[in-house]
């Protein structure tokens, strides 16, 4: 969908070179490595997102940074879930333990809101491997744009 907007440079205080067709769905970023929205409600997420050798490290697993993203975004959707369409919330703190590597197949990402303070949301995501093995455990906290005053 935006294949055709991946190589435009940002500059300052240009506009995004793209519009989300819908709000839960996935920027740029998100389809560049693949991931795909498999549900969204309620304040959960789940995500998946194929193993390809672009997403390789050194020896050949998947990179953690591919890792860190996908669980992210789940998170990040899992957020969405809950909130007014449009509004604007940025992740300010995150975490992630890693239990096993990926060495092939589909990373799946199951994300859950634990807790909201204020403009402060906690959740979690739990990283495992189509066939079950568990890869990482991620937690983050997001923070809700503070609204202007007129």
């Amino acid at each position: 969908m935006f294949e055709s907007c991946y190589a435009k440079p940002m500059t300052k205080d240009c506009a995004p070179p793209f519009t989300l067709p819908e709000w839960i769905a996935l920027a740029p970023f998100e389809e560049f490595l693949g991931m795909r929205i498999d549900e969204a409600s309620n304040g959960r997420a789940a995500l998946s997102m194929p193993f390809r050798a672009a997403l390789c490290q050194g020896v050949g697993l998947m990179h953690g940074g591919a890792v860190v993203a996908l669980a992210d975004t789940a998170l990040a959707i899992a957020i969405k879930t809950l909130l007014p369409k449009g509004t604007h919330f940025a992740t300010i703190r995150m975490g992630l333990d890693f239990h096993a590597p990926v060495r092939w197949g589909v990373l799946i990402a199951r994300a859950s809101v634990h807790e909201q303070k204020e403009r402060d949301i906690d959740g979690e995501v739990e990283l495992s491997t189509e066939e079950g093995i568990r890869v990482a455990t991620f937690r983050a906290t997001f923070r809700i744009k503070r609204q202007q005053k007129s």
